[in-house]
């Protein structure tokens, strides 16, 4: 059951798969919600589906009001956007369902990368392993990839960030009649606008977009790193963090919070929740309490939208 639109090109990869195999294919139309997808897994008896964070999000709130039965699914495979590893241990562990993340883009072909751990990190302490299992993964073989910060290629220390670069038999080289292969196919090199991190084992991480990353007195700020570690409290459906001007630091995080149906909390347990984690300077200027966050049509956080709500927002 893919819950992906068709016009993204990893909406494509299930139906040929499905149809090479000769398995049912469940498609949920263009106006799912929760509840459908909930109703649509129990009763075709979904084994794989796949999707972005935020809908799997969502099938959690659900399964919280009513005990649909979703033990068919054997795999999540999850992409376009970072997954909390609170969402992740919660599928693998109290509803036994393996949680894939994989990453890639319509011109990458689309997957490049997998998180699949290797044999000798799967008795890793739970901790280290689901933190393990909230990065992206490992790169294909057969591809390369430079990742490039502001002082040339970054160490692969799970600290330093930079733009992750790939190239290999399957990237694309570049646009069809667009201005924009300059900017982005240099070299031979696809720059995928995304900002990570990469471990001494080679496992990437996404800290950001190009364009959402935070520029805080000259420092870089992952809004996906905070707001992932809102979405771990119990009492938060969803977060999302974005750059406001600020008079001496020229950006500064704010954090959107949207609580879990009638669910209370206030922003000092979630600070105490984020101090806990990422030092002072990253710490959000507010938190502001919404209703919604702006989704794109396949359900990515509109961080542009949110920005043009907060623009008239300055943190002094």
């Amino acid at each position: 059951m893919p819950v992906v639109p068709m016009f993204h090109v990893n909406a494509w990869g299930l139906p040929f798969a499905s149809t090479w195999f000769g398995t049912k294919l469940v498609l949920p139309g263009p106006h799912f919600t929760s509840e459908i997808l909930a109703e649509l897994i129990e009763r075709e008896k979904v084994t794989i589906t796949a999707g972005v964070p935020t809908i799997w999000i969502g099938l959690l709130q659900e399964l919280e009001k009513y005990p649909y039965d979703i033990s068919s699914i054997r795999t999540i495979w999850s992409g376009g956007s970072a997954a909390p590893k609170g969402m992740i241990r919660t599928y693998e562990e109290k509803y036994e369902i393996a949680f894939r993340q994989i990453y890639g883009m319509t011109e990458t072909s689309p997957a490049v990368v997998i998180n699949c751990p290797k044999s000798y990190q799967r008795d890793l302490p739970k901790e280290e392993y689901y933190e393990l299992r909230s990065r992206q993964g490992y790169l294909f073989p057969g591809l390369e990839m430079k990742v490039i910060g502001q002082n040339g290629e970054i160490k692969w220390d799970g600290e330093e960030m930079g733009e992750l670069c790939l190239r290999g038999p399957w990237i694309a080289g570049s646009y069809y009649n667009d201005e924009r292969t300059e900017e982005a196919m240099k070299d031979g090199w696809l720059h995928t606008g995304d900002i990570v991190t990469v471990d001494p084992e080679g496992f990437i991480k996404i800290a950001d977009r190009t364009k959402d990353l935070i520029k805080s007195g000259g420092e870089w700020i992952s809004s996906v790193d905070l707001e992932n570690a809102l979405m771990t409290h119990e009492k938060v459906l969803e977060a999302s963090v974005v750059a406001v001007p600020h008079e001496k630091w020229q950006e500064r995080p704010v954090a959107c919070v949207v609580l879990k149906e009638g669910e209370m909390v206030n922003q000092e347990e979630l600070y105490d929740l984020l101090e806990s984690q990422f030092p002072k300077w990253w710490m959000p200027d507010d938190i502001l309490f919404v209703e919604e966050i702006p989704k794109t049509s396949v359900g990515k956080f509109l961080k542009r939208a949110l920005r043009d709500q907060l623009k008239s927002y300055m943190v002094k």
